[in-house]
């Protein structure tokens, strides 16, 4: 692999909400493990990639600006391996990624994507949506209020409204869901695949944090099938480096909430460099 010249590209940190610091390190650790089985990685920030500064064949990234998009999407049209997928990492955006999962029947809230200019009161009380998830439509969260939890329809108009006034014209309205939330990393086409559950509190019915009915270790559910799910749903989305979010409720049944194309693996990072390092290997491999 002496001849394999590899450029890593970082996030931009607007698109590092809190995390600046955790994915630097993933995508750093995963250099690493590259270097140390002899491929030349350079390292470059996504103002780099978007000014052309990169020349590699082989381009790992963790790009979420929407400049970058058609410029990696290029790359694989000229035949360089990229991953993730250009298009696959366009394909998580909020919007885009509402509609793949659920017109594949992958489980996922019911929605609403909607223009946040428009009035959504009616169309909300008609399905019998309540409590809710406000999330910008358009791209990647980058603040906080990109994605707010709502307790009843007049409340996420004004938060449509609060999206209007400051530029966002798409949102998506996902409908809350009471369970277990539980965090999930994998690389698809390995046998890697770690999850968690972050709280041991969830959202009750009436809005406030109440103690899980369960303990997280007690929850029962099919891990098999839920692993099976994620993963189809990283092949429909074309993302081969994935993670998100899934809420599991009393009787075992899971909805993803959440799906992002290379997250930080924080909980997990030594261990998914290494694995992450030996599909991208075995990528190059199928490639050349």
């Amino acid at each position: 692999m002496a001849d394999t010249k590899i450029a890593a590209i970082l996030r931009a940190g607007a698109y590092s909400p809190n995390h600046i610091g955790n994915d630097a390190a993933i995508l750093n650790l995963t250099c690493e493990q590259l270097r140390k089985r002899g491929c030349e990685v350079k390292t470059y920030s996504e103002e780099q990639l978007i000014a052309g500064a990169v020349k590699e064949p082989i381009i790992i990234h963790m790009c979420r600006d929407q400049r970058s998009f058609p410029i990696l999407q290029a790359f694989e049209d000229e035949g360089k391996l990229v991953i993730n997928s250009g298009y696959g990492v366009e394909n998580c955006t909020r919007e885009r990624l509402t509609r793949i999962l659920l017109g594949s029947g992958i489980p996922y809230p019911e929605s609403l994507m909607v223009n946040t200019n428009q009035t959504v009161t009616e169309q909300m009380e008609r399905i019998g949506m309540q409590r809710a998830w406000i999330k910008r439509g358009d791209l990647y969260a980058m603040h906080k209020e990109d994605v707010t939890y709502v307790r009843h329809p007049e409340e996420a108009q004004e938060v449509l409204q609060e999206y209007f006034l400051r530029g966002i014209k798409r949102a998506v309205i996902n409908r809350h869901l009471d369970g277990d939330q539980v965090k999930f990393y994998g690389v698809r086409d390995t046998d890697y695949f770690y999850y968690f559950f972050p709280f041991e509190k969830s959202y009750s019915a009436k809005g406030d944090d109440r103690a899980s009915a369960k303990k997280n270790e007690e929850t029962r559910f099919d891990l098999p099938k839920f692993r099976e799910t994620c993963n189809r749903a990283a092949d429909i989305l074309d993302i081969r480096i994935y993670g998100g979010d899934a809420i599991i409720d009393a009787d075992g049944t899971f909805r993803i909430i959440d799906f992002n194309d290379w997250p930080s693996f924080a909980p997990c990072r030594v261990e998914a460099s290494a694995v992450i390092a030996r599909s991208i290997l075995a990528e190059i491999k199928k490639h050349k």
